[in-house]
């Protein structure tokens, strides 16, 4: 009998513990939708990290083609440059006519100290004749000039090859190729001193 009793109350033991104990919560079913906005984790950058900047890597073959590019771009554009040669061909008529014609044109307009260097002798020489001349103002300096290729041009149909210095109207160049013509301010002449330059020449004053 007291072993039929002990069983009894094992068994109403157990009935009451199975009531207390609590009911596990049912798992919430997670849709495809609610695992798309979960976030990933983003990685925590260390404080000595913060402050270092990251080194962009150039590549070097990249500078060097645009080195490349630039010289091949120098070298085409002298490629299509044309170099034109100081070339004329005159009898010594003509080129008399022109240097009587540059004279002409200077004693027009009162030029002073008139000058002619004769070239010939000189090795590697630029030209047959330099034609010098001075003057005593900028505007005199100009109109000399415009004299010495107006009448070039009336009386022997020539046109300079190549002009300038009319900007600062101190110095004006103009060439003929064969016979150079300067037309300066009188310091400036001073200063310059092309007859001294050119000492072996044969030198022919004109007033």
């Amino acid at each position: 009998m007291a072993k039929k009793k002990a069983k009894l109350v094992k068994k109403a033991a157990g009935k009451k513990a199975s009531k207390k104990a609590p009911k596990k919560a049912p798992k919430k079913k997670v849709t495809s939708l609610a695992k798309g906005k979960a976030k990933k984790p983003v990685a925590k950058r260390s404080a000595s990290a913060k402050g270092k900047k990251v080194p962009v890597k150039t590549s070097k073959t990249s500078e060097k083609e645009k080195d490349n590019r630039k010289a091949n771009a120098i070298v085409n554009s002298e490629k299509k440059k044309v170099v034109k040669k100081r070339v004329k061909v005159a009898t010594s008529k003509e080129t008399n006519g022109l240097l009587d014609s540059i004279v002409d044109g200077m004693q027009e307009k009162k030029a002073k100290n008139i000058t002619v260097l004769d070239l010939h002798d000189i090795e590697n020489r630029i030209a047959d004749y330099f034609v010098i001349c001075d003057a005593d103002s900028g505007t005199h300096v100009d109109a000399i000039a415009d004299s010495v290729e107006e009448i070039v041009l009336k009386q022997t149909g020539e046109k300079p090859y190549h002009s300038e210095g009319q900007q600062n109207t101190e110095w004006i160049l103009i060439d003929y190729i064969n016979i150079v013509v300067h037309v300066f301010l009188k310091e400036i002449r001073e200063y310059y001193n092309i007859e001294g330059l050119w000492g072996d020449a044969e030198i022919r004053k004109i007033n």
